[in-house]
């Protein structure tokens, strides 16, 4: 098709869209010269209606154009939360995807994706990127320029990768820090994760719209980009071709203004010998692009050495003037001074693919199987608003952590938040918990012959909520140099501002 005629028919639908409050497809045909069918008129406008504020309906075999409502805050209905719970229960890359992924293997290769010499390089693959991963310094160089690492990030970590960012989004709706039009920017989106991940949760929910755009260096992975997320994404899902930079280089006016949500997902870390500084420049200089009440995300690994630097970064951020929103909150209004902080959110485990099961089929099959879902994150925002607003009231008779070692041996009430989930074995639960004024890891420990109604609720919490923990004993892990508050039947927990646990 001509670029004269695509540029004809924009300028035609720009115009007539301003003029009547919809209209249908087929009258675009009275103000343009070119003889062009529904379909190929659709495949030209369908990359614009997101900025030209249109919706559009199926009548028949003619589309009806229709100017969208403002985007407000999205708020989820019973049955999208109904479809999310469901599938969060049991999470697996859907059947659609896990055949788009492997008939891009079939073509890469040239070979069926199940043959045994590609399903070998591709165990291959898996095993030199874990290697890498877990080097230090200079020697740590994780690249996607071969193709084959590319199908092995496919293979291994994109299913866990896949429907983490969905938990987050889900739980970002339940916040209300969503709307019902999204503006996104995907910085390192590799073969797409993020976008599929979007794609896969827009589809339980009702009429909602997400305009996706991308960065990304390495071709390899744009080709397995352009070969799977266009199939896979919905017509409320538009997306634009990934721009092609790295992210340390790339200008903040290459990019669209008011994005609502910006991510950064598992790409950090990737960056070899940048300090905390410099990524909090990247991230400074490509929030210039976000929108006054936009989301930053950011995600790493869960392991130590990932989830420490996470949230070294994001108090640079904090320091830099950015607020943070969660998962850490400032309940005492005072600054985080803990040095090592390692903090994770965990979920149910995903569903192995039918990719991983293959790879599987091997002397030693534990490799190649990744269904853990463990991951650090952190969320900022220019607008100073914070998931929890609560703040501990005047005179509130509760110890500080910062000042904790003064209550060695002694039974103390605390206020803080519970920074992970049960870390702990069959004897005992271990949770890890922060009142943002922390110099030492505090853990909460309840052994299960002391767990009653009244203290069971730290069983129950959700990551990042604030509890209201009493009568615990504070005991110093001299191994550990940490605290332990040792709960008894006699302590009690409950959720932070209730006067009754619900």
């Amino acid at each position: 098709m001509k670029k004269d005629s695509e540029k004809e028919i924009i300028s035609t639908l720009k115009y007539v869209s301003h003029m009547k409050p919809e209209l249908m497809l087929s009258e675009i045909r009275n103000y343009i010269t070119s003889d062009m069918s529904i379909e190929q008129m659709y495949d030209v406008i369908r990359p614009f209606l997101y900025e030209l504020d249109i919706d559009v309906i199926q009548e028949g075999a003619d589309l009806r154009l229709r100017r969208s409502p403002p985007a407000v805050v999205m708020k989820l209905t019973e049955n999208e939360i109904k479809k999310n719970e469901l599938f969060f229960r049991s999470a697996v890359v859907s059947a659609k995807l896990q055949t788009l992924i492997e008939q891009y293997i079939s073509k890469k290769t040239a070979k069926q994706w199940n043959d045994p010499v590609v399903l070998d390089r591709i165990r291959k693959a898996v095993l030199d990127q874990k290697d890498l991963y877990w080097k230090e310094g200079s020697s740590r160089k994780i690249s996607y320029k071969k193709g084959y690492n590319v199908l092995g990030y496919l293979a291994y970590q994109f299913p866990v990768y896949f429907v983490q960012f969905q938990h987050i989004l889900y739980d970002m709706a339940l916040s209300g820090i969503l709307k019902t039009r999204m503006k996104v920017l995907d910085v390192g989106t590799g073969p797409g994760t993020v976008p599929l991940a979007i794609a896969d949760f827009y589809k339980r929910l009702e009429g909602r719209k997400a305009d996706i755009h991308c960065v990304e260096l390495y071709d390899e992975n744009i080709e397995a980009f352009n070969s799977i997320v266009p199939q896979y994404a919905s017509d409320y899902v538009t997306l634009h071709e990934p721009i092609r930079s790295d992210a340390c280089k790339i200008k903040p006016e290459s990019l669209p203004e008011n994005i609502d949500l910006m991510v950064f997902s598992n790409v950090l870390n990737e960056i070899k010998d940048a300090t905390i500084e410099q990524k909090a420049d990247i991230v400074l200089k490509l929030a210039q692009r976000l929108a006054s009440d936009g989301s930053i995300l950011v995600i790493e690994p869960a392991d130590r050495t990932n989830s420490v630097e996470l949230r070294r970064l994001s108090v640079a951020l904090k320091e830099a003037g950015l607020g943070i929103y969660a998962p850490c909150s400032f309940i005492w209004n005072t600054g985080c001074s803990l040095k090592e902080c390692w903090s994770f959110e965990q979920k149910q485990d995903i569903n192995p693919t039918l990719l991983m099961h293959r790879l599987a089929e091997c002397d030693e099959p534990y490799r190649y199987i990744n269904t853990d879902l463990k991951y650090s994150y952190f969320i900022v925002r220019k607008d100073g608003l914070t998931k929890e607003c609560y703040r501990v009231p005047p005179k509130a008779r509760f110890a500080r952590f910062s000042k904790i070692g003064m209550h060695k041996d002694k039974r103390i009430n605390v206020v803080c938040s519970l920074m992970s989930d049960d870390l702990g074995d069959g004897k005992y639960s271990l949770y890890k918990l922060c009142d943002g004024t922390s110099r030492k890891a505090v853990y909460a420990v309840l052994p299960w012959h002391n767990v009653t109604e009244d203290n069971s609720l730290i069983k129950r919490a959700k990551y990042g909520e604030i509890l209201e923990i009493y009568n615990v004993l504070v005991n110093y892990n001299k191994e550990k140099d940490a605290y332990n508050l040792l709960l008894s039947k006699g302590s009690t927990v409950g959720r932070a501002g209730y006067e009754k646990d619900d």
